[in-house]
């Protein structure tokens, strides 16, 4: 018998509800703390206004779209370059990239003004589902590397100078720490034959379990570290800075629009295709994408960093098939209360690598087989040139390291792959409509009919 599926309006009862909004919480709480650690700002900030966010974006999508909203690792190459650069300055250089967040954000608002007067269909002829799928498998594969590294299960390779000879140098491997491997395992495991062998309530909470099993395997290894813990305050409040604005660091920070803007029309599809709804159209595409552009305004203005829909909390719902927007909000206000709680903020933050890279490992390959997914559904022909085509180039493109630079904001991976889609999609428009292609779409389409 298959799991019961929670839908986006149903609420659970409190006692399940609980526990499943933990769990969400737990996905995503590595990825969203690591963002302000990078910028060397207080993570407190950061859950209070990604639980805030979480909820704004509830609203603005009527309740349709169950997403949470963390720490968008998009602007960390530039805001870094701002950090630098004005580190002297009044207030330090992350005020002057509050405001480059700020910019972003109203701008990512005002495109979606622009979508919601002229509509979303383009999607479908920029990324039709060769492209789509590709696209979508993308946000999981690319991070499969991520997930390992973190997990601590890769191999280390490292050139080190040889003493006493000038241009020699020594090979240096560092192994995997055999601790690291067995808390990795002993959390992936768990979480996969947790999903396909627990029963009733148990089988719909089998990250949570996961982790929490991982965590004690590591603590009796001696992997975790209580010291933070320790030293917390039982209450803090989190660190509020006022934004400034400076035109340079503004336009250095404004074309990581595009990537956001690629990450979620990437995050909304998939998460659409778990689902079993359009997203795009309902609530459409230019609501969820105001309430993340919204989201991250109010997170610059206050010292917090931009959000983003996240890639673990849709591979939460891929696996549990419980997509209950209270649920993903009981996580918000679980953050919300976390970033006021110095000692359970800082508990949660000992959660190992190991723990985390397990979850990650499978998470992101449910998102990665959702991508398959859409291929699937939609009966892609591949015995078309356009589809095998669009298909392998995007995954090159994605899957390659190739990148393009604009400015400081780098274009690589899904993102990169998504804009050669759109242009690709684009061209092949344009040739249709010109009649110029051998295996037009309206062809294909007439020869079904007859």
């Amino acid at each position: 018998m298959s799991k019961h599926i929670i839908q986006t309006h149903e609420k659970p009862p409190l006692g399940q509800a609980i526990p499943l909004s933990i769990q969400h919480m737990f996905a995503m709480f590595g990825a969203s703390v690591l963002v302000p650690t990078l910028f060397g700002i207080n993570p407190a900030v950061v859950l209070l206004m990604n639980g805030v966010g979480t909820l704004f974006f509830f609203w603005i999508t009527q309740g349709k779209c169950p997403a949470y909203l963390g720490s968008s690792f998009a602007f960390i190459g530039p805001a870094l370059i701002i950090i630098k650069r004005y580190k002297d300055a009044p207030g330090g250089g992350f005020a002057y990239a509050q405001g480059g967040f700020v910019a972003v954000g109203c701008l990512v608002v005002i495109l979606a003004l622009v979508i919601k007067r002229f509509g979303s269909d383009w999607i479908d002829k920029l990324l039709p589902p060769a492209a789509m799928g590709p696209v979508v498998a993308l946000i999981g594969l690319e991070l499969s590397g991520t997930a390992a590294s973190t997990a601590g299960i890769l191999t280390q390779t490292n050139y080190v100078a040889v003493k006493g000879s000038e241009g020699m140098f020594q090979q240096v491997v560092t192994a995997v720490d055999p601790k690291n491997a067995i808390v990795f395992l002993v959390t992936l495991g768990i979480a996969v034959f947790g999903s396909i062998l627990f029963r009733n309530f148990l089988s719909v909470i089998p990250i949570l379990i996961a982790i929490i099993s991982g965590y004690i395997t590591a603590a009796i290894l001696g992997v975790v570290d209580f010291a933070p813990v320790e030293q917390a305050s039982l209450f803090s409040l989190p660190h509020f800075q006022l934004v400034q604005f400076r035109l340079d660091a503004i336009v250095t920070m404004l074309p990581v629009a595009l990537v956001l803007i690629s990450e979620h029309i990437g995050h909304q599809i998939v998460t659409g295709k778990v689902i079993g709804k359009d997203l795009l159209k309902d609530p459409g595409l230019h609501r969820s994408l105001m309430g993340d552009g919204f989201s991250t305004m109010a997170s610059g203005m206050v010292g917090a960093v931009p959000t983003t829909t996240y890639g673990e909390n849709i591979g939460v719902m891929a696996m549990t098939r419980v997509y209950s927007v209270w649920v993903i909000g009981g996580a918000a206000v679980l953050s919300i209360i976390s970033s006021f709680i110095g000692k359970f903020s800082e508990l949660i933050a000992t959660i190992p690598g190991p723990v985390i890279g397990g979850i990650s490992f499978l998470l992101y390959g449910m998102i990665g087989a959702s991508g398959l997914r859409i291929l699937v559904d939609s009966r892609v022909d591949f015995g078309k040139n356009r589809n095998i085509i669009m298909t392998s180039v995007i995954f090159v493109t994605g899957l390659s390291g190739v990148s393009v630079h604009l400015g400081s904001v780098e274009l690589k991976g899904m993102v990169l792959a998504c804009v050669v889609g759109m242009a690709m999609g684009l061209i092949f428009y344009i040739l249709d409509r010109l009649h110029l292609t051998n295996d037009s779409e309206d062809d294909g389409a007439e020869a079904a009919a007859e």
